[in-house]
């Protein structure tokens, strides 16, 4: 199993003699430094995923996509939390005779609003994913 390591190291390395030159700002060498470290792949692999193998992939920073997925994770929670106040507060004012028809009207269509942007927020998790995925 060594040899055939040593084969295909051997064999790729005959198969790469062409150098291929990049001029960068130090700002683009600074990210390009940066994108490497957080994929955890040198830069001539970033170069060839990119251009030669998949040129229509994205590459993702997944720690920060990570914290974006977190914070947009806490802010759901909440918003579900808030709506369960509501509810128990409408359900509360109901009880006691103290809720006027015209104020719960608007109710219903919030939570209508509120379910059709969650359907959106889960579908785009999904397109996440399979870019995710893809990679």
């Amino acid at each position: 199993m060594a040899n055939k390591k040593a084969s295909k190291a051997e064999s790729t390395k005959e198969n790469r003699i062409y150098r291929f030159e990049l001029r960068l700002t130090k700002a683009e060498k600074a990210q390009f430094l940066s994108l490497e470290k957080s994929l955890g792949i040198n830069r001539s692999e970033i170069v060839r995923n990119r251009v030669l193998s998949h040129s229509s992939r994205i590459l993702v920073d997944s720690k920060t996509i990570l914290q974006m997925l977190d914070t947009l994770g806490l802010e759901l929670g909440r918003s579900g939390n808030n709506i369960n106040q509501l509810a128990r507060h409408i359900n509360t004012l109901k009880l006691q005779g103290k809720l006027e028809p015209d104020e719960l009207s608007r109710f219903p269509s919030l939570i209508a609003d509120y379910i059709k942007y969650q359907r959106q927020i889960e579908q785009e998790f999904r397109n996440l994913m399979r870019l995710i995925k893809g990679q």
